[in-house]
């Protein structure tokens, strides 16, 4: 047998089909591998050029990021400023006027009670608490148990006239008296103006109101007012509180003077309560009203009158001098309580406060004999 074939490559030779075989497996090879290395040459490319656009992607996404943020908090800075323009400026209260009386009051809310200070022993003075402060040079003149904590009944309405006071902003302002008052100040069998359920009334009635009869009605109305609710002003009150730095001894939870163990004070911290509210010009005017009589509504077409019968009981008594604001309270537990105002007669002031006497008469004559010993 002939092994030779007649092949004839492209050098012309002629091979065996075994060295045929043997020479094409070889060209095989070299062709396979010159293809694979093409195909990896071709690969690595390809992921060279991905890689490139991917991070020039992410160059450009990082620049365009930043130039977002830089527009962000430009647009930001706008948009506050914007604002700020645009907002209207928090209403202050023109009520805060100081009353020309406090011109001559010492500067804050702290007194002591000194070994200068007398003790009230008078057989005439029945209330089982007893304080006079003088105004004018902050010191304590005369003292029964005067740091002792009690409840303060409805002298707490000095407090809640002087908070609503400043943050009142329209006297002529109107609130319309609701059922759930109504039904808080009957449930709790607190005295009251008389308002109607549904009976739009004005904010300065409802000042009066709380002061001259201690109307719950007129005081929790005042409340719901200024806050919102009873909860929201009460938290006003402590706030004040603590800004006249009586919150050591003094706390409150509600604003009529319904008893409570946490609703207290002092007699010295309810003297600094009401000389905060002399010292307020709103207040101190509502404070020396004796008679008033609410705007006309159509429940009460010719308003109500109402009276501070403790000045007006107190008017004709000596006193050295002139009582010329007055709060009233009353609790079960606390007795007749009272405090009052006064200008003497050489023209200095005074604030008495006395706590736990049988009668608002009796808690009168207290007064009278505190100012009657004590002042000239």
């Amino acid at each position: 047998m002939n092994n030779k074939i007649n092949y004839r490559k492209r050098d012309g030779q002629r091979l065996t089909i075994s060295e045929y075989k043997k020479r094409r497996k070889v060209e095989i090879i070299r062709r396979l591998s010159l293809f694979s290395l093409s195909v990896v040459l071709v690969l690595v490319l390809i992921i060279s050029a991905v890689i490139h656009f991917k991070n020039t992607d992410k160059n450009e996404e990082t620049s365009a990021n930043a130039d977002e943020s830089v527009s962000m908090a430009s647009e930001t800075a706008i948009v506050d400023t914007i604002v700020e323009e645009s907002q209207e400026p928090e209403e202050i209260s023109p009520y805060k006027e100081k009353s020309v009386d406090s011109a001559s009051f010492f500067e804050g809310y702290k007194v002591e009670v000194s070994d200068s200070t007398d003790y009230i022993n008078s057989e005439n003075v029945l209330s089982t608490y007893a304080l006079l402060v003088n105004l004018d040079n902050g010191t304590a003149v005369a003292s029964k148990e005067g740091t002792v904590r009690i409840n303060p009944a409805s002298m707490t309405k000095i407090l809640t006239l002087l908070v609503a006071a400043e943050h009142i902003t329209d006297l002529d302002d109107t609130f319309e008296m609701t059922q759930a008052i109504g039904d808080f100040v009957y449930s709790h069998d607190c005295s009251a103006v008389g308002f109607s359920v549904g009976e739009k009334l004005t904010v300065r009635d409802l000042l009066y109101g709380t002061i001259l009869p201690s109307g719950g009605d007129a005081a929790m109305c005042l409340a719901e007012y200024v806050a919102g609710s009873q909860e929201a002003f009460v938290d006003m009150m402590n706030d004040k509180l603590t800004e006249l730095g009586l919150s050591d001894s003094a706390h409150f939870t509600n604003c009529i003077g319904i008893y409570n163990e946490d609703h207290y004070c002092t007699l010295m911290d309810m003297a600094m309560i009401l000389k905060a509210a002399e010292e307020n010009n709103l207040c101190h005017e509502v404070l020396s009203t004796r008679v008033y009589t609410t705007s006309n509504t159509v429940e009460h077409p010719e308003g109500i009158t109402i009276s501070n019968w403790f000045i007006r009981r107190i008017e004709d008594k000596d006193t050295h001098g002139e009582v010329v604001g007055a709060k009233t309270g009353f609790v079960v537990q606390s007795g007749c309580c009272g405090a009052s105002y006064q200008i003497s007669n050489d023209g200095t002031h005074y604030i008495c406060v006395t706590a736990d006497a049988w009668s608002s008469w009796r808690c009168i004559y207290d007064h009278v004999e505190i100012y009657d010993t004590y002042t000239s």
